[in-house]
């Protein structure tokens, strides 16, 4: 069999970032980025768009709940104490929904390498994301917004070219 019975994507401008765990060893895990993947950017919107109402949210969540009369728990908390660190788990339960829209499948899961979520994580995550991942957005951006005005920018809209695939020569 030759290559030719194959094919294949290239498989350009691929962000890999290995995962090290907290005492700097390799965890074999990696979080992959595909450059070229045109909703990557908006990705990072959503993520940011998300996590900013969810942030809200649990604020609203804590507003509430210090509105409340407190009651004597049934156990060590009382009620409301209870009640907010639920309503900080759902958000850190929600936040990591959101962060693995961009990170990938579990990708916050690799990055705590098998810790608990923490109340320094998700700022842990956010320094990560604004040092290591989008400086490379920023890029991705401009190398789009450039091959877009090579391919068409010097085309008239009516001279732009359309592959019909079902077209055969």
């Amino acid at each position: 069999m030759t290559d030719n019975n194959y094919i294949q994507l290239k498989k350009d401008d691929i962000l890999r970032l290995k995962i090290r765990d907290y005492n700097g060893n390799e965890t074999g895990e990696i979080l992959e980025f595909d450059l070229e993947d045109i909703s990557l950017p908006l990705k990072y919107q959503e993520l940011i768009e998300k996590a900013r109402k969810n942030k809200e949210y649990l604020q609203n969540q804590l507003v509430i709940i210090d509105k409340r009369q407190d009651v004597k728990g049934k156990k060590l908390l009382s009620k409301n104490e209870e009640d907010k660190i639920k309503a900080v788990n759902d958000f850190f339960n929600k936040q990591v929904e959101v962060y693995n829209m961009f990170l990938g499948e579990n990708g916050v899961q690799k990055l705590l390498n098998g810790r608990k979520m923490g109340w320094n994580t998700l700022n842990e995550i956010d320094e990560i994301i604004g040092k290591q991942i989008t400086p490379y957005l920023d890029l991705t951006m401009e190398n789009i917004t450039k091959k877009i005005k090579e391919k068409y920018g010097s085309k008239k809209e009516e001279e732009i070219e359309i592959v019909d695939l079902n077209e055969t020569n």
